[in-house]
């Protein structure tokens, strides 16, 4: 089995989805490996790093020429993998709900068109054996850490209680809207720095989960019996009397801080919309918002990718990528969970991997010149 990897080709895009270490495991398994040339510069891996690894190294058309299996991080365009062997699969991010020429469902058309075996990482599920290969969390993680980071570096004060001759300067005060993997680590971080941290979500569950990293849990106590939480451990849209009920609540909270970062994100729909300007305008000059969700269609109005707008004298910022702030730890953790999402279903008489029900049917999206995953083929359009 020869496997591919290509230097990604997406605006802003400085990961890599292949590096030395997974190279070594793959051709433990009886794989090849082909990199494109410059394909890991962005991420502090060189070629001759892969080279070192067992990777035959080479122009794109070169390396995909035959291979069973490409990887990516951002799904590559089905006319660049033309050369590789039919019925190939291919292991990437496909954003496969957005609509847009040349994105999302059209590439997804594309590869159906071209017979391709399209494998959408991010629609893995989240099931104890797959934590592994979840590339979602993964890349979150990094996300929150460096969400407080870029948060930090904007706002004009400093995050700790410090107790000097001069005086004391107070705690910063920073809120965390949506805990899940990237809202977790970012109230770690913002501990961590000596932030008094808060935090919210829709889940009830959460609650714990804040409380135990030493945050205070900001929750709707008046509307009763509802969670919040769909398959999969994903949260899920509220009713209307919950978001009323969270607005007002939200609002009071949200003009006491001195940065809110919000990472609320629900699969396949644009992001919910948290912080809105009044609120903004609520909020001392000099704060800070940074928008986790930015790129999917920003959940604090009037946020801009890779922009920093301000607003009301408030700083309103997110990056379109924010894992690719970190591309040398982001490829590292992606490549992982590539390789044990191939490897955990690597058939050794057939020296491929042979994709289980479970799994495969909620990462397929096609295969045999089709479309056959069930929630695009019941889309409209």
């Amino acid at each position: 089995m020869r496997i591919a990897a290509l230097k990604e080709r997406a605006s802003g895009e400085a990961r890599v989805a292949v590096t030395p270490e997974t190279i070594k495991k793959f051709k433990a398994l009886g794989a090849s490996v082909a990199v494109e040339l410059g394909a890991g510069e962005r991420a502090s891996i060189s070629d001759t790093a892969y080279e070192e690894a067992g990777a035959e190294l080479g122009l794109a058309a070169e390396v995909v020429q035959g291979a069973g299996i490409v990887l990516g991080v951002q799904a590559p365009d089905p006319a660049l993998i033309a050369p590789a062997a039919p019925g190939a699969m291919v292991a990437a991010l496909f954003d496969p709900f957005e609509a847009g020429e040349g994105r999302g469902r059209e590439r997804v058309a594309g590869y159906a068109a071209a017979g391709l075996e399209a494998l959408a990482m991010e629609l893995m599920p989240r099931i104890t054996r797959a934590q592994s290969m979840d590339v979602l969390s993964s890349q979150s993680n990094l996300a929150g850490y460096k969400a407080v980071l870029a948060a930090a570096n904007q706002y004009g004060r400093a995050f700790p209680m410090m107790m000097t001759a001069a005086g004391t300067i107070s705690a910063a005060r920073l809120f965390v809207m949506g805990v899940g993997v990237a809202g977790l680590q970012a109230i770690a971080t913002a501990r961590r720095l000596g932030a008094q941290v808060s935090a919210t979500d829709v889940r009830s569950a959460t609650k714990e989960q804040i409380l135990s990293l030493g945050a205070k849990p900001i929750f709707v106590e008046t509307v009763a019996g509802i969670e919040g939480e769909g398959a999969g451990g994903y949260a899920t849209e509220m009713s209307e009397e919950y978001q009323r009920a969270q607005a007002e609540l939200v609002s009071g909270h949200i003009a006491k801080q001195d940065l809110v970062i919000t990472t609320a994100l629900i699969p396949g729909r644009a992001a919910p919309r948290l912080v809105s300007d009044a609120q903004i305008a609520t909020m001392r000059p000099g704060s800070v918002i940074f928008d986790l969700a930015v790129a999917q269609g920003g959940n604090v109005e009037g946020s801009i990718p890779d922009q920093i707008v301000e607003r009301h004298g408030v700083f309103v910022m997110g990056y379109s990528n924010t894992p690719g702030q970190l591309a040398a730890d982001a490829s590292a953790l992606f490549a992982r969970n590539l390789y044990n999402f191939l490897s955990a279903f690597w058939d050794q008489e057939q020296g491929r991997p042979v994709l289980d029900e479970e799994i495969g049917s909620a990462v397929r999206l096609t295969k045999g010149g089709a479309v056959v995953h069930e929630r695009l083929r019941a889309a409209p359009g």
